[in-house]
C-alpha cells in the first residue's frame, strides 16, 4: 500500500491524503472533532481527537486495501489528527 498524508499548518486538516494513487477522504476512516469543547476558550479546541471507525467493503474496495492495511491508515490518522488542546483558530 502507498500512502501519502500531509497536514496543513493549522493541524485540524490534511493538504493530501492520497491511497494507492487515489484521492482519498479521511471520512470514510473516522471522525474528528473536539472531545472536550467545553474546556476550550472561544475559537479554540479542548481536545482534538481523531476517533476511527469499523471498514466496509466499500471502502476497502475503493481504496484497494486490505483490512489490516486499513487498521494501519487509522493509527496514521489517529496519530496526525489527535492533538489535544489548540488555539490556532484564535
Amino acid at each position: 500500500m502507498k500512502i501519502k498524508c500531509e497536514v496543513y499548518g493549522c493541524l485540524c486538516s490534511l493538504s493530501e491524503f492520497v491511497i494507492n494513487g487515489i484521492k482519498a477522504d479521511q471520512d470514510d476512516f473516522g471522525e474528528q472533532g473536539d472531545a472536550s469543547p467545553e474546556t476550550a476558550d472561544e475559537y479554540c479546541c479542548g481536545d482534538m481527537q481523531f476517533t476511527d471507525k469499523a471498514s466496509s467493503p466499500a471502502v476497502l474496495e475503493k481504496y484497494r486495501i486490505t483490512e489490516e492495511e486499513y487498521r494501519q491508515v487509522c493509527e496514521k490518522l489517529t496519530g496526525l489528527l489527535s492533538f489535544g488542546r489548540c488555539g490556532w483558530c484564535e
